[in-house]
């Protein structure tokens, strides 16, 4: 056919011609929307240099924005979700130290949240001493639990969760559960299947593969939360696989911090959820079922800091800058990912070179050796004007842990990496209190104990194969 052998002649310039428009267009967008300049130019230097396959690349990971429907939906139900019942603590006599008084405030206008007197916080060591807790919880729930996890394993763990939330459904809780459909995968079959059999509502974060949700296929939600009756709340690093058992000896075992909360700041963690329920399933939940009354649980002050590429976009960052800035003791970070952007490097040696002391406690062993590479070509920068770096040996461990002055603390689900403070959805809390703190700072003070000290003179004494792998692996931290 004549029409065939025209197309035939003419498809390597259409396709050139398509290439060329896909590439200005995304290149357009780098340029107009990437904050770091840098990340900027390896963008441009992707889509031009990959034909097609480059825009693509940049449409599904580098695009990093959106506007959350569940904002959308509040906006026009203003009455909906009722005003945090946390009272501001940030001019009373809450024993708040008083050189953080200024972080309190400035954290209030980054997280546009009241800072919540009268809170009860509880440090639960792996999923050995989480687990029991928050299947208590379930089970002791009368009228509502809300659920969110990054990770479901369909395992022993997994299993149990969905045992209970079925109890709880068999006797009339209201339970939504909420899981993103990329941790979702990490066991397969999933877990849905068998929380629709026990009859558990559940949602879906961004279904990871329809072309519709190609551009946020990158955007995933990784905070863990657990509310029961809207009075109880657990929130820290524990995802809901075997792993986090360590008494059950599992394959791959895991360490990793979760803190059980109770007082108004559980309303703050309850608003989180129903955003991310309404933007996911289009239902509203409100009413005393889901935001009954709160009453004081205890004498922490404390505030929930949610971040994620939305509205809510380098909050966490901020926060963490700001402590920084406001130490003048000490500061200690447990984290499993260490790839903190310039500005943050930046607000670590200017700490040190106050003379805070500045500890930097990491696992020796990382279960994503990529992410670890990156980030040892970066310890020089650190380690050179006086922050101490700290290797913890196996089992691999997962906590997120931030103390500042012996007297603020600051838990969730982020790492201090690129995914967590611009791609992923996070959820932290601060937290104000001397004896939490203390405790905090006890349990830092104990991995650092058994840890191995990493000395400047080690980071740079790298064989050259080690360094050229490493350097290489750190171009691409803007992604992990």
């Amino acid at each position: 056919m004549p029409w065939l052998d025209q197309l035939a002649r003419l498809w390597p310039h259409l396709v050139a011609a398509l290439s060329f428009f896909a590439a200005l267009l995304a290149s357009a967008h780098a340029l107009l929307n990437k904050r770091d300049s840098r990340a900027a130019v390896l963008w441009l230097g992707f889509i031009w240099l990959m034909p097609l396959l480059g825009p693509i690349l940049y449409v599904s990971l580098g695009v990093n924005r959106i506007r959350r429907k569940a904002l959308t939906l509040r906006a026009e139900n203003p009455e909906v979700i009722p005003p945090s019942l946390a009272h501001d603590a940030g001019e009373s006599d809450a024993p708040v130290a008083e050189h953080l008084r200024s972080l309190a405030r400035l954290v209030e206008r980054v997280a546009a949240r009241p800072l919540a007197g009268g809170n009860r916080v509880q440090v639960l060591v792996n999923g050995d001493e989480a687990f029991p807790a928050m299947l208590a919880a379930i089970d002791g729930a009368k009228k509502s639990v809300a659920l969110l996890t990054y990770i479901f394993d369909r395992d022993p763990s997994g299993r149990q969760f969905v045992a209970a939330l079925g109890r709880a459904v068999a006797r009339g809780v209201a339970v939504r559960v909420l899981i993103d459909d990329a941790g979702a995968r990490y066991s397969w079959p999933t877990i849905f299947r068998e929380l629709k059999r026990a009859r558990v509502p559940v949602g879906r974060f961004l279904p990871s593969f329809p072309l519709w949700h190609f551009m946020t296929m990158n955007l995933r939600n990784h905070r863990k939360l657990l509310v029961a009756d809207g009075a109880v709340g657990f929130t820290g690093g524990i995802n809901i696989r075997q792993g986090n058992v360590l008494a059950a000896q599992p394959r791959r075992p895991v360490q990793d911090l979760h803190f059980r909360l109770e007082g108004p700041v559980v309303t703050q963690m309850q608003e989180a959820f129903a955003n991310d329920w309404a933007f996911c399933t289009d239902e509203i939940l409100e009413g005393h079922v889901w935001f009954p009354e709160l009453c004081d649980g205890g004498k922490v002050v404390a505030r929930v800091v949610t971040d994620g590429p939305d509205e809510d976009y380098d909050k966490l960052r901020w926060t963490l800058l700001a402590a920084l800035a406001e130490a003048q003791s000490s500061v200690q970070i447990v984290t499993p990912y260490f790839l903190p952007d310039p500005t943050l490097i930046t607000a670590l040696n200017l700490a040190a070179l106050r003379g805070v002391r500045v500890d930097i406690i990491l696992p020796a062993n990382s279960n994503l050796p990529f992410v670890d590479w990156a980030s040892r070509a970066l310890w020089w920068q650190v380690l050179e004007r006086g922050c101490r770096l700290w290797l913890t040996p196996p089992p691999f461990d997962h906590s997120k842990l931030m103390v500042v002055d012996g007297h603020w603390v600051f838990v969730g689900s982020a790492n201090w990496d690129p995914r967590s403070l611009r791609l992923n959805f996070e959820l932290n809390v601060e937290c104000y209190d001397r004896d939490l703190a203390q405790a905090m700072s006890a349990l830092a003070q104990g991995k650092i104990q058994i840890a191995r000290e990493v000395t400047l003179a080690e980071a740079d004494g790298r064989a050259m194969p080690a360094k050229l792998r490493d350097a290489t692996a750190r171009l691409f931290s803007p992604f992990l």
